[in-house]
């Protein structure tokens, strides 16, 4: 095991006090200070550090955390996937020591989950590209069975390489895992994370990631498939002329959570971030959360960041919880804003097409269809994309029957 790393802040387990928050001669506080900015959150690399969940914490409070159990308190399998990296050309790959100085250069969990599944994997999938990939990279990923397991993946993109890799999640699986993105020096990585799973499993994820001078990472995330499934995406911005993109779309049908937070820290002059998320919902019980927090801290001036999520609600029996949060530190900003709508379908683009013969059934599903294809078609590749276009229609059919 390698020793854990835990950074400190305003009343976390073992910190020390906000400033300006002492207790009361009369008898101590029993609670602690709630964290003011998301910079500040409590992050460490082992599981102990980090109180039990209860369900109240500002990033677990929509989450069903009483379906998550051993992903979140319990022992995993940590051992390597039998098959998580089949049919795999035109990059290096290898599964690297846990204890590897390859590990650990993106980011730091900042969760329960996310510290368990760092706690208690045995090795990581190292994944370098270098050059100019024209074709995409697919890691099939659907090795992981319906025990409990722990994983994790560093993917790096060498200074000026160009690719587009795509982790493709599909069967069983209970798991919870960190991925690791190092975007080097003027590199372009689109790196897109697909979850098509069987129904029923349920796949904790989070992912940091580290973008270098003047280079540029599109993160994309599709959640069709799973029962519970949370993809959370930190970007850290920390050199000047970084470009950060996080897009996701998703289909939650009845009884589904998908469940999406998305943080863009800009720490460097002259970044630039945009962060769109685009959800349908439809059945009883089907339930979506996407939180955005932007952060433009008082080092990067120039900034220019915009995010938004939009939620279309095609039945009753739905709930979309949408929170975007900006913090700005620095008058010196290239611009910044934020925007959340969820609601049902546009009268007007109905009463458009049925004018022109198209059924009220088949216009509704014409209308999901460009709502989510917006973000899908940014991948770059045109056999995933159909791929896509093809799971969303299924779930039109199979959600309308």
């Amino acid at each position: 095991m390698t020793e854990a790393v835990a950074t400190k802040t305003a009343e976390t387990p073992g910190g020390t006090a906000q400033h300006g928050l002492q207790a009361h001669s009369d008898g101590g506080w029993d609670f602690g200070a709630p964290v003011q900015t998301r910079s500040a959150r409590f992050t460490s690399t082992d599981v102990a550090d980090f109180p039990t969940v209860t369900g109240r914490e500002a990033n677990w409070k929509f989450t069903p955390v009483a379906e998550l159990g051993t992903l979140l308190d319990g022992e995993l399998d940590g051992s390597q996937p039998s098959d998580d990296a089949s049919g795999i050309d035109g990059l290096s790959l290898e599964w690297i020591d846990r204890t590897s100085e390859l590990i650990g250069r993106a980011g730091t969990p900042e969760d329960r989950a996310a510290a368990n599944a760092w706690t208690q994997f045995e090795k990581a999938l190292y994944v370098n590209v270098s050059g100019e990939h024209t074709d995409a990279i697919t890691l099939d990923r659907r090795g992981f069975g319906t025990e409990a397991r722990a994983a994790h993946t560093v993917i790096e993109a060498a200074p000026q390489a160009r690719a587009v890799v795509i982790l493709k999640h599909t069967g069983p699986a209970h798991l919870t895992e960190n991925v690791e993105v190092v975007v080097g020096e003027g590199a372009q990585l689109t790196l897109v994370s697909l979850q098509q799973w069987d129904e029923g499993a349920i796949h904790l994820s989070s992912h940091f990631a580290q973008v270098g001078r003047d280079a540029s990472l599109k993160h994309i995330v599709v959640s069709l498939g799973g029962g519970i499934v949370r993809v959370n995406p930190t970007v850290h911005l920390n050199s000047e002329g970084g470009n950060g993109e996080a897009l996701g779309a998703y289909f939650a049908d009845a009884g589904q959570h998908l469940e999406h937070q998305v943080y863009m820290d800009h720490n460097a002059p002259h970044t630039r971030s945009r962060v769109t998320y685009k959800g349908a919902l439809r059945g009883e019980g089907a339930h979506t959360v996407w939180i955005g927090d932007v952060l433009i801290r008082n080092s990067a001036s120039g900034t220019d960041s915009y995010e938004q999520n939009r939620n279309l609600v095609l039945s009753e029996g739905t709930r979309a919880d949408s929170i975007p949060n900006l913090e700005i530190e620095t008058g010196d900003i290239a611009g910044a804003g934020h925007a959340s709508a969820t609601g049902r379908f546009d009268d007007e683009h109905l009463f458009y097409l049925q004018s022109r013969g198209i059924s009220e059934e088949e216009a509704r599903r014409l209308v999901v269809r460009g709502f989510l294809l917006e973000v899908i078609q940014q991948i770059g590749d045109a056999d995933i994309e159909a791929e896509l276009q093809a799971a969303i229609e299924a779930e039109l059919t199979e959600s309308a029957a």
